[in-house]
């Protein structure tokens, strides 16, 4: 039922299906915002949509996850009953959720108030209220979905895992287009297509973890040393994971006081999370299993391997993407959104944002790379400490430069937290062996990779100028940004292979290794 852990090609499964997920998840925006705006009814949807995805932190590819992966990994690499491990799991998790899931519903109004207090009264808190009602049970399905996933990437099958997000984004499209075609009310078809694809993710998961030797059934949940276990280094990731969402609330909550920013706000996250989900969340996945069972093999050697290519591949594809969020947001946001209900102010405030977020980019997506160090070795108390340092600095920022930066306060906030944690964790891996230590050959690319990026930079700069006015001339919009992207690629690549960072057997080469 096991296999090896192949790094590089588990990393372009995971992430070639999470850019598929990422595509169709900006057509579902691009979708909301022709239809829906920045209105009230597109603002309802997306706190409402926020919460199970928020709590899905904890109970899901958060913290739960955190602690699961390592301790099923070794299971499978030592030889122990994991299957039943999981069953115990997956019980536990179940009756946590389903009792949580029908408070949720009595205590709504109290979790609208505490992610958008700016809504109160106001036509958009009661609709919130309702539309969250309605999704919020999609928490309870992709937390099972997301444990089923665990078991997957612990046995080295990434692909149906990386593979679901696509069934959210195919149903909550589907909903907005059936609802267009047949005059009905577009916010509540996209809201009811939540919990829908909540349930086509599990059963897609269920069947996945079947046909790969472990067809898990819910049983009385009981409490085993194991679970113990589980609860014991889940709790610390948990806090971890509040830490995180308080950060996204004051983010809300600063963003809820100025009409239209938390649309803004959100169209702007979609496009730093594409490099984000596509490259950092993917690596993450495939990693966190590949060092717990080469920690449970004794490989420190290969743990430093596993980490430093990582690293690399990471910075080589992701840096490029962060410095042209940064010097051209606004030919981006313009023609994948202005559109419909969606108009140049927006468009111009979105692209504000996209490029504080661009700054940000590096450090989200290294967390990925330097949170599986400590995950392995089943230490949740480290990085819940960092988070705490991180969520005062987004604190302060947030609200304390809201009177000067308004809504942008929010992406300031979100983006210098995320390098304060960045630097944390880094500082943090000193005491860990050697898994977290540079090796020469990164240390040789890596400015190589800074200064391919920068050049790039200037040069997608310069040429949007040339070419701005294409950018809004509805007949070659598309083709002109297929231009200037496809023209950032050709050149950052010549740069790569011209400054001697990394050439093409190299990249094979790693393919090869995995």
């Amino acid at each position: 039922m096991s296999r090896q852990i192949r790094l590089m090609s588990g990393f372009f499964t995971v992430g070639g299906w999470t850019l598929i997920s990422r595509v169709l998840g900006f057509i579902r925006d691009i979708m909301i915002a022709a239809f829906l705006g920045s209105g009230p009814v597109a603002e309802a949807f997306l706190i409402a949509f926020s919460l199970p995805n928020m709590f899905r932190r904890f109970f899901g590819e958060g913290a739960f996850n955190t602690a699961f992966i390592p301790l099923f990994s070794k299971k499978v690499e030592g030889g122990e009953d994991a299957k039943r491990f999981a069953e115990d799991a997956m019980s536990g998790l179940a009756m946590i959720l389903i009792i949580f899931t029908l408070l949720a519903q009595v205590a709504m109004p109290w979790f609208v108030l505490a992610m958008a207090s700016g809504f109160v009264e106001d036509a958009r808190f009661d609709l919130t209220v309702d539309f969250g009602r309605v999704a919020f049970p999609y928490i309870l399905f992709i937390s099972i979905a997301a444990l089923l996933s665990g078991v997957l990437n612990s046995i080295g099958r990434f692909a149906a895992a990386a593979a679901a997000p696509v069934l959210l984004n195919v149903i909550l499209i589907g909903s907005m287009w059936a609802a267009h075609s047949m005059g009905k009310d577009i916010g509540w078809a996209l809201i009811w297509g939540v919990p829908v694809a909540g349930v086509g993710q599990m059963m897609m998961m269920w069947w996945a973890a079947s046909k790969a030797g472990f067809h898990l059934r819910l049983r009385l949940p009981r409490m085993t040393p194991e679970l113990k276990r589980l609860a014991i280094i889940a709790f610390p990731a948990a806090l971890a994971g509040g830490v995180v969402q308080v950060n996204l609330l004051v983010g809300r909550q600063v963003a809820s006081y100025f009409d239209g920013a938390i649309a803004w706000l959100n169209y702007a996250d979609r496009l730093y999370q594409l490099p984000l989900g596509v490259v950092g969340i993917a690596i993450g996945v495939v990693l966190l299993p590949d060092l717990s069972r080469r920690l449970r093999a004794g490989d420190e050697a290969g743990s430093q391997n596993s980490v430093n290519r990582a690293a690399e591949f990471t910075l080589l594809l992701t840096l490029p993407a962060a410095v042209a969020l940064v010097v051209v947001p606004f030919p981006i946001v313009s023609v994948l959104f202005q559109r419909g209900a969606f108009d140049l102010q927006d468009a111009y405030a979105t692209g504000l944002a996209v490029s504080i977020y661009g700054f940000g980019l590096p450090s989200f997506v290294l967390h990925k790379v330097l949170s599986p160090i400590y995950f392995a070795r089943e230490d949740t108390k480290t990085p819940f400490r960092f988070a705490l340092v991180s969520m005062v600095v987004n604190l302060v920022l947030a609200i304390g430069l809201a009177y000067w930066f308004g809504y942008l306060a929010a992406a300031i906030g979100t983006s210098v937290a995320g390098w304060v944690m960045l630097i944390l964790l880094w500082r943090g891996t000193r005491s860990m062996g050697i898994a977290g230590r540079m090796d020469d050959r990164l240390q040789r690319v890596l400015p190589k990779i800074i200064i391919a990026s920068l050049l790039m930079g200037a040069a997608i700069w310069g040429l949007s100028i040339v070419m701005q006015d294409w950018f809004v001339t509805p007949t070659i919009r598309y083709g002109a940004l297929a231009l200037l992207i496809s023209a950032g690629a050709v050149v950052y690549g010549a740069l790569i292979v011209g400054l001697g960072a990394m050439s093409l057997s190299e990249i094979k080469q790693g393919l090869r290794r995995g």
